[in-house]
């Protein structure tokens, strides 16, 4: 008893020298999930979350980043940012391709598919004529988009840090009507709500979109006509590879075909390798992804709770997910 009381003394001086205390000492959790700023990415960073911990019964927590941010902490293997739960292709090819060859980062060869291009009201494309992106290169057809009163149209192209954005400007100047537009980069829920806006005063609205996504249950939208994907008019240059990435970029088709992966650090395989088969395993839907969306953006529902109730209702699809 005596041995104990003088360690548990010395264990308080120590703590005590270096600023710390028993309750400041905390404990590191398995894995990091990271949180991009998208709704549908922010549900299936919860979903993972609740897997581990429930299924698991391993500790997981939630970190938001940007795409350039998660993937730097999954190449470090340090255990800051261990999982980005949505890793699109292409528009995230370079920082996948880059990590990847390296072998610091594992994609999931499980993705579900995606398309994305550019969005009008179902009124818009009817009482204006707007079907095609070209459509949108005239002065006249622009100043329909226009809400501000400065003779441009303004047209929203993704959010800050998106993979798809720059892709986006540089789609809008070679396709002839970034002259015509402001090119808005707006978190996304403050675009549906300019969205919503519109569709309730029945003005004209185009943007950027992709499915799956709650916006083609809630509105009658159509995807503007492009030219059919060509990878000889396809040459885009990352921002942060070259200052004159504008100039040295031409994209002039519609996407490629997209799609969606869940990726993790591979120093998981050693440190935790039992979320790491799970996420080898994660298979994600597109049913399942545009019913998160839709809880996120309409219902207001917590993501965290709502990820605990899809968990609980969809036993079957997360026990393929953990190998059973």
């Amino acid at each position: 008893m005596k041995n104990n009381n003088k360690l548990n003394k010395l264990l308080s001086a120590i703590m005590l020298t270096s600023g710390l205390s028993a309750a400041g000492l905390t404990h590191a959790a398995d894995v990091v999930i990271g949180e991009p700023n998208w709704p549908s990415a922010k549900v299936t960073a919860y979903v993972l979350k609740e897997v581990i911990e429930q299924e698991l019964g391993m500790e997981a927590d939630i970190s938001p980043g940007n795409n350039a941010v998660i993937f730097k902490a999954m190449d470090s293997g340090k255990g800051d940012i261990d999982v980005h739960p949505e890793a699109w292709m292409p528009n995230q090819k370079s920082l996948i391709d880059k990590y990847t060859d390296k072998g610091s980062v594992t994609l999931s060869s499980k993705p579900y598919d995606v398309v994305q291009g550019y969005c009008v009201t179902k009124d818009t494309a009817e009482k204006h004529g707007i079907k095609s992106v070209f459509d949108l290169a005239d002065a006249d057809n622009a100043s329909l988009f226009d809400t501000d009163g400065d003779g441009r149209g303004e047209v929203w192209i993704g959010a800050t840090g998106w993979g798809s954005t720059p892709v986006e400007k540089v789609r809008a100047r070679d396709y002839g009507f970034a002259e015509f537009f402001e090119l808005q980069e707006l978190d996304e829920t403050l675009a549906l709500s300019k969205l919503d806006s519109a569709v309730k005063k029945q003005e004209p609205f185009v943007s950027y979109c992709y499915a799956p996504h709650h916006i083609f249950k809630l509105y009658d939208l159509v995807m503007l006509e492009e030219p059919k994907y060509d990878a000889n008019k396809w040459t885009m240059v990352k921002p942060t590879d070259d200052p004159d990435w504008m100039s040295k970029s031409n994209v002039s088709t519609a996407w490629d075909n997209a799609n969606v992966h869940v990726a993790w650090s591979s120093s998981l395989d050693a440190r935790a390798p039992e979320i790491a088969r799970l996420l080898k395993n994660v298979q994600l839907e597109s049913g399942d992804i545009s019913a998160w969306i839709y809880a996120m953006a309409v219902e207001k529902k917590d993501a965290g709770e709502y990820a605990k109730s899809w968990v609980q209702n969809n036993p079957e699809k997360v026990q393929k997910w953990l190998g059973f």
